[in-house]
């Protein structure tokens, strides 16, 4: 499993439920990583998506024990079941619960490092830079959209 986050430096990933930013060259990205794929998300962040919609063209899988089945969503209910059901390609995009629960058991994240702290986030990333079994791959150049300085960054779980 790789998981997938755009944090900004103090690696925040959210506020109210929302993601901080919205960067075009960022979500395309995301589709085309996760496109024809599986998602694997906790309640909140199907929630979020426009219209609490699941992501079109892709296997949602969602780790909940409250939400009801509907159409286009797969419910696991606990973590052990959703990685029985993710398969190994699968790529966890959310939320906070989920990432920690679940990255002791990513080999490898994605991340967008937006060059800004967000005011009034709540909600956070680990901080990969300084987690011992986590090393940059390959870190991207900086990129501008809006006035926002971003670049990607590949991690990978060390030994």
């Amino acid at each position: 499993m790789i998981a997938i986050v755009c944090v900004d430096r103090n690696w925040a990933i959210g506020r109210d439920n929302d993601l901080l930013f919205h960067i075009s060259a960022d979500l395309k990205r995301f589709k085309a990583l996760t496109t024809g794929g599986t998602v694997v998300m906790g309640k909140n962040t199907l929630l979020s998506l426009p219209g609490g919609r699941p992501l079109p063209n892709r296997r949602n899988l969602v780790v909940s024990t409250t939400l009801s089945p509907r159409e286009g969503v797969e419910v696991a209910r606990s973590i052990e079941e959703a990685m029985a059901l993710a398969g190994e390609d699968a790529v966890l995009m959310g939320g906070a619960r989920l990432y920690r629960a679940l990255l002791p058991r990513c080999a490898r994240v994605l991340v967008t490092q937006v060059d800004a702290a967000a005011e009034g986030a709540d909600t956070f990333f680990p901080n990969l830079d300084a987690a011992p079994d986590w090393a940059a791959e390959t870190v991207g150049e900086w990129q501008e959209e809006n006035g926002l300085r971003f670049r990607y960054v590949d991690y990978v779980r060390r030994g």
